[in-house]
C-alpha cells in the first residue's frame, strides 16, 4: 500500500458513484402485474430504502445532516440524504434547518425507485437508481457488495467519477488520490461470476464504467405467483426468450426491433 498523500489543507475531490439495477419478473395478467407493482412498492418502499441508505452512510464512514424522503402514488420512492465527511458540532444558538442548508453542497447520498411493465410480453421491470456523492477522503466504491445483496439485480449498472482536483504540499495539482483500473475491483469475484460483465473505462479523465448481466435465467425465479410446472413447454420457452430479451436490450442500450415472441 502506498503512503498517504500529504495535502495542503482539505481533499477537494468530488467521487460520484451512479449504482443502477433492474429486476426482471414474468406477471401473466393483469391482476398479477398489479400485484407485482403492489409488492414492490411494499417491498422497497421509503422506510426500507431508508434503512438501505442510513447503512451505506455508516459504512463510508459519513455522518447525516438530513433524511428526506417520500413515497409517491401509484408507485415509487425516493430518499436522499445529505452527508458529511465530518461530524458536524452546530454553533450555540443556531437552529437545525440553518445547520442543513449550511452544508448542503458537503455530500449527498439518494435512491429513486421505477416499478413498470410491459402490458404485452407482460414482462414487468423494477428499477432503482442510487447516486453516492462524496467530498474528501470518503469513497463510495466499498459500498458496491452491500447495495448488490440488498437488491434483485439482474442487470447492474455503474458510473464512478471523480471531479475537480486537490494539492500536495507542495502545491502540485492531485486530480486522483487512489489507485484504480475498474470498478470490478470492488466486487466479490463469486458475485462476478454470475455475470457477463465489461468495462469501459476513460481513465485519462477519471471515469470508470461496468456494466453486468446474469448470466443464467432461472425460469422460476422469473415467475411471480406463479410455478414453472403450471406451464407447458412451448409457453416456458416463449417467456425465457421475452425475459432475455428484455434483459439484452437494457443491457445493450438498444431496442431490437420486430416481433416479441
Amino acid at each position: 500500500m502506498s503512503d498517504k498523500l500529504k495535502l495542503h489543507g482539505f481533499n477537494n475531490l468530488t467521487k460520484s458513484l451512479s449504482f443502477n439495477i433492474y429486476d426482471i419478473c414474468y406477471a401473466g395478467s393483469a391482476k398479477e402485474q398489479e400485484d407485482y407493482i403492489a409488492y414492490i412498492d411494499e417491498e422497497y418502499n421509503a422506510d426500507r430504502l431508508t434503512d438501505i441508505l442510513l447503512h451505506v452512510t455508516e459504512m463510508i464512514g459519513a455522518h447525516v445532516l438530513n433524511i428526506s424522503k417520500q413515497d409517491y402514488d401509484p408507485q415509487g420512492a425516493s430518499v436522499t440524504i445529505l452527508i458529511a465527511e465530518e461530524e458536524i458540532k452546530k454553533p450555540v444558538g443556531l437552529a437545525e434547518k440553518e445547520t442543513v442548508v449550511a452544508h448542503l453542497d458537503k455530500s449527498h447520498i439518494t435512491v429513486h425507485t421505477y416499478p413498470e411493465f410491459h402490458p404485452e410480453t407482460n414482462i414487468a421491470t423494477f428499477r432503482v437508481d442510487i447516486d453516492v456523492s462524496t467530498c474528501g477522503e470518503i469513497t463510495p466504491l466499498s459500498t458496491l457488495n452491500y447495495l448488490i445483496e440488498n437488491f434483485d439485480s439482474d442487470i447492474i449498472t455503474m458510473d464512478y467519477r471523480v471531479r475537480g482536483f486537490t494539492r500536495d504540499v507542495a502545491g502540485n495539482k492531485i486530480f486522483m488520490d487512489e489507485q484504480l483500473a475498474s470498478i470490478q475491483d470492488y466486487i466479490d469475484p463469486a458475485t462476478l461470476e454470475k455475470y457477463d460483465v465489461i468495462d469501459m473505462n476513460v481513465y485519462q479523465h477519471n471515469l470508470f464504467h461496468t456494466k453486468m448481466m446474469l448470466s443464467d435465467v432461472d425460469l422460476q425465479e422469473y415467475l411471480f405467483n406463479h410455478d414453472v410446472y403450471e406451464l407447458a413447454p412451448r409457453k416456458r420457452l416463449e417467456i425465457i426468450n421475452n425475459i432475455r430479451r428484455e434483459m439484452i436490450e437494457i443491457f445493450s442500450g438498444v431496442t431490437v426491433f420486430g416481433e416479441k415472441r
